[in-house]
């Protein structure tokens, strides 16, 4: 879908190379550029026994890799044509900066990504940590701040990077006008948690909201465990909530606790409130089955729901999405292809490049010949 675009892009960690890999997938050429021996996040966790990154080579499937000296003149030069070819400038690092280029071409588009807006650095977790997200993540009644795993503020920063790229290049194709953009991780985090109703709840109720562990805020939601494992029901309707009733055969039950609390269980909001007491009438049916047998039975129902597993169980199941390639460097392995399905055939299953694999090709684009890269190479810009 995205043939004939280029973007270079310069970064390393998660939110730059996530929106310019999620472009790569849909078809348009990415080049990342490295310095000499990679970025800080060449041999990050998770490793193979042999020590290569598997984070690596997850984030930049589908780009063309370049190693390029930036603290050379050379370097320097390079990058600079490179921006021109592409047009299209990703970035977290320092350099190249948006007024180092846009005189030198016109119609740039340059996304620079940041930890605050006035510049100060930061990452998702400490993003995370200052966002008050740690004081409601955890189980009910814990007293310290709890960390998620997931960086969430990464993710969603780079996929808003890449919507950014795309909109300023649709701008770009009707004014012909560039564009400077800067996304601040903080700024991300910010606006989600307003979006989601955290921070307004707090100002217009003057309260925090509570850890409730499993629980879904404002509704009926938890996990329950099986004879043999565990099971994450969601109840977001009250048909929901009455087939799971019905399944559990607690209707009395229910009809009984409705009446001497006064509740209105065909509200969402007193579910919520008595979550407790209905999850201690529907635990037996569940505590009584395998996984197995509970999920044979929840399939007939509306209820939604899905039983916990480790990455390890993950890949016992077959899933559409996973492709196994051979990645270079890695060995044989499943990857997934973009979860953005556009009715075509090809999803854009691909591998990652060994670091600086693409640096030869990527500069006889540029119409430099063999010699000139062989001098480059041996002046140390190219590592």
């Amino acid at each position: 879908m995205l043939s004939g675009l280029r973007v270079l892009e310069v970064s390393s960690f998660v939110a730059a190379p996530l929106g310019g890999m999620t472009l790569a997938q849909l078809g348009a050429e990415v080049v990342r550029v490295d310095p000499p021996g990679g970025a800080a996040d060449t041999g990050r966790w998770p490793l193979t026994g042999d020590g290569a990154s598997i984070y690596w080579a997850g984030l930049n499937k589908g780009k063309r890799s370049v190693t390029v000296d930036q603290r050379t003149p050379e370097g320097r030069d390079l990058l600079t044509r490179l921006a021109r070819r592409a047009g299209i400038v990703l970035t977290n690092a320092p350099r190249p900066r948006y007024d180092d280029l846009a005189a030198e071409i016109p119609g740039l588009v340059h996304v620079q990504i940041t930890g605050h807006a006035d510049g100060r650095p930061a990452v998702d977790y400490t993003v995370n940590a200052e966002t008050g997200f740690p004081f409601v993540t955890g189980p009910a009644g814990a007293t310290e701040p709890v960390n998620h795993v997931l960086p969430a503020w990464d993710i969603a920063c780079g996929l808003y990077a890449a919507i950014a790229i795309l909109a300023a290049e649709r701008h770009r194709s009707r004014t012909g006008e560039g564009s400077r953009i800067r996304i601040p991780l903080s700024d991300v985090a910010l606006a989600t948690a307003g979006n989601l109703g955290f921070l307004g709840e707090a100002e217009l109720n003057g309260t925090d909201r509570p850890r409730i562990g499993n629980h879904l805020y404002g509704g009926f939601a938890r996990d329950f465990p099986t004879k043999d494992g565990r099971l994450m029901l969601v109840t977001l309707t009250s048909r929901h909530f009455t087939d799971l009733v019905a399944l559990t055969g607690t209707a009395d039950e229910v009809a009984d606790l409705q009446r001497l609390t006064r509740a209105d269980f065909t509200s969402e909001g007193d579910r919520y409130r008595h979550r407790e007491s209905l999850a201690a009438l529907f635990e037996p049916w569940f505590a009584t089955r395998t996984t197995a047998e509970a999920t044979e039975a929840l399939t007939a129902t509306s209820v939604l729901w899905s039983p916990y597993r480790t990455f390890r169980e993950v890949l016992q199941h077959d899933h559409p999405l996973l492709h196994e390639v051979d990645q270079p460097g890695l060995g044989r392995l499943r990857v997934p292809a973009s979860p953005i399905d556009t009715g075509a055939e090809d999803r854009g299953v691909r591998t990652a490049p060994l670091l600086g694999a693409d640096t030869e090709s990527v500069l006889a684009d540029l119409d430099l010949a063999p010699a000139s890269i062989a001098a480059l190479r041996a002046s140390g810009a190219l590592g």
